[in-house]
């Protein structure tokens, strides 16, 4: 399972969508950077494919950063998100 995390301004929490695939992940994380810098949407709708039901509607102009990382199935832990020295 693959996150793709949204830092959004003025929020101490990220939105969090789950792909099962890294090339939907991958994918999904270019489309956010593309409406990112292209400014012509201003809400963006994502949905998660682990929870069907849980839907996130979001101002772009909110959107500080995104990233994508891989979920670890055995232990429920993640790989450490962001970047690390």
């Amino acid at each position: 399972m693959y996150n793709v995390e949204l830092i959004i301004k003025l929020s101490p929490l990220p939105l969090t969508v789950q792909r099962k695939k890294d090339e939907d992940a991958k994918k999904l994380y270019s489309e956010i950077i593309d409406i990112m810098h292209n400014g012509n949407q201003k809400i963006l709708e994502l949905t998660c494919e682990k929870v069907e039901d849980k839907k996130i509607s979001v101002l772009v102009s909110e959107i500080v950063a995104v990233q994508v990382y891989e979920k670890t199935s055995s232990s429920g832990s993640s790989k450490r998100p962001g970047f690390s020295l």
